[in-house]
């Protein structure tokens, strides 16, 4: 091992924290005030997690038109580490009623507390804190459960017939709730139907408009989620009608179990009369007030990043490096190519944290390595996907320390230039990775990292570029290195929003992580490829489940495929 490369290695502290479990956050909310005295509030709850000091999203709710007491049906699924100090920030918000985003949103209050003292309590509630920091009426409430071992989830199709009309001027726009009854009686929202967008912009509730024989979409819960894998337990399920106002109004209820909804497995149908138990004791010729059917109840094995590795598919790690002239001359020591004898530089420490990681999971160990918006010999012509090792016939390392001294080795050879253009690279590894797609087999799965040291010159070509790759057994890291400004670069990170590509389609699946360098100088060990790597786990099985590719059981592989050493 070279010295540049242990130094690199030992100064990240490189190490593994394996998840304890993963929990299963709820969230409801009661006495949201509202900022407009004249309209109720449409509120959204947006989760944060703090990582080495800062404040990253992680996920956020369906937002829920005209309520002051939402119950949301969005789970918020997260690891849990014993030994770490995880700290979770709930922020309400309410959502302008014309747009979907933050931007024009009313930013209401905030809760903040940590995973482990959720965890303790299982169910923890806590004021919200308003802007300027006092304390408002509104409470939130977080419900924590541990997800079992059993991660299959359930597709059910439900439609009804013959609903009770509680409009004056038109039929009944019905939604259904589904609630699990838990061990203690409380009750737990498992889903709600969705909203339609043509009345509602943002929610992610489904009510058929005006329809007392509704067909409401197809959906998925996991099998914990709904029954806590308990086939028998009881499921308290509600018939409302929607109104704008949020006020809806109540059309009846049945008891269910995910027992009786499997005899829809084979095709068959399951029906439940929707009882009201006023016009029960009311009406004396009161049967129902509708027939709720399942349609459709289908089982959903749903695979491990683990199965898949264990099932032999190999991470095939790709490496591509600015060698644009805004990087300094290497010989100059205020250059992020500098070379020091004993101290990393950025570049190297970036490439050893995620390398290192990744070439556990390649059998071969051989990673290729590119560069690009640099002159290279022998005709000194600007190349945007060039081998590192000038073997454009096999530009593969032996070992993340091939890499490096190939890195090393070229630093002379180059002349720095520019523009900044990623979206050669990318193409070149989506042309390799779309190989794979015929073989219709989990075997390899792609991850490209890319690091660079400023803002990327040729952002549509990319977005385009990113769009395609979306659809390949890929995944995209990019670090920026220095002090540039990268506000652009994280439009390309889907976690604000869907990327597009210039013509407007959008990414299939949210493929690419970006962080600069610069917020992990001075974090714990190994935070930058904790935090660039968090996400892959959930690429490479959201892409095979996806495509409805299993992965091989272990003695296939090892028969076909045996590991090198």
């Amino acid at each position: 091992m070279s010295d540049i490369y242990e130094s690199a290695a030992n100064s990240l502290g490189l190490f593994s924290s394996p998840c304890l479990t993963k929990v299963e956050l709820r969230i409801t909310c009661k006495g949201i005030s509202d900022r407009d005295a004249l309209s109720k509030p449409d509120p959204c709850i947006v989760l944060n997690m703090q990582s080495h000091g800062q404040w990253m999203e992680v996920d956020r709710t369906e937002v829920i038109r005209s309520c002051v007491n939402p119950t949301y049906s969005k789970v918020f699924t997260l690891d849990f580490y014993f030994e770490e100090v995880q700290r979770l920030r709930f922020e309400l918000f309410d959502i302008n009623s014309g747009h979907n985003g933050l931007k024009e949103a009313d930013f209401l209050g905030s809760v903040e507390c940590t995973l482990g003292q959720i965890i303790s309590q299982r169910k923890l509630s806590k004021a919200l804190l308003r802007p300027g920091g006092t304390v408002g009426k509104a409470i939130v409430t977080i419900t924590a459960e541990e997800l079992t071992g059993n991660d299959d989830y359930i597709e059910l199709s439900f439609s009804a017939r013959k609903l009770d009309d509680k409009d004056f001027f038109s039929k009944s726009d019905p939604f259904l709730e589904i609630y699990r009854v838990n061990d203690d009686a409380t009750m737990q929202l498992v889903y709600r139907t969705e909203v339609p967008t043509r009345r509602l912009t943002v929610l992610h509730v489904h009510t058929v408009m005006n329809n007392l024989n509704p067909v409401w979409k197809t959906f998925k819960v996991s099998l914990n989620s709904l029954c806590s894998g308990d086939q028998d337990r009881k499921l308290q399920c509600t018939v409302w009608d929607w109104d704008s106002n949020g006020k809806h109004d109540y059309i009846g209820d049945f008891e269910a179990s995910f027992k009786e909804m499997k005899g829809a497995i084979d095709g068959r149908q399951v029906q439940w009369p929707c009882i009201n138990p006023k016009y029960k004791v009311k009406k004396k010729n009161y049967r129902n007030s509708g027939i709720v059917i399942l349609n459709q109840c289908k089982v959903i094995k749903m695979h491990s990043f683990l199965d898949y590795i264990m099932g032999g598919c190999q991470i095939q790690f790709t490496v591509a490096i600015d060698f644009t002239a805004s990087n300094g001359d290497p010989r100059n020591s205020c250059s992020l190519h500098y070379i020091h004898p004993y101290q990393p530089n950025e570049y190297l420490k970036a490439l050893v944290a995620v390398g290192e990681i990744c070439q556990d999971y390649d059998s071969d160990k051989m990673f290729p390595a590119f560069g690009f918006g640099a002159r290279i010999p022998p005709d000194f012509k600007v190349s945007h996907d060039f081998a590192v090792n000038f073997n454009e016939d096999n530009p593969e390392c032996a070992g993340i320390q091939g890499v490096v001294e190939a890195y090393q080795a070229c630093l002379p050879k180059l002349q720095l230039y520019g523009p900044t253009n990623i979206a050669p690279i990318i193409q070149k590894v989506a042309k390799t990775a779309s190989q794979e797609v015929h073989t219709k087999e989990a075997m390899q799965y792609f991850i490209l990292l890319i690091l660079t040291d400023g803002v990327i010159t040729d952002m549509a070509d990319t977005r385009e570029a990113i769009v395609q790759a979306s659809h390949l057994p890929m995944s995209i890291i990019i670090v920026g290195v220095g002090n540039a400004d990268f506000s652009d670069m994280q439009m390309l990170d889907g976690d604000d929003g869907i990327l597009r590509s210039p013509k407007g389609e959008p990414v299939l699946r949210d493929i690419v992580q970006f962080v600069p360098f610069r917020s992990f100088k001075h974090a714990s060990p190994a935070a930058l490829a904790k935090s660039v790597l968090a996400e892959v786990p959930n690429q490479v099985v959201d892409y095979y489940n996806s495509k409805g590719i299993k992965p091989k059981v272990p003695s296939q592989y090892q028969s076909s495929r045996p590991f090198g050493p």
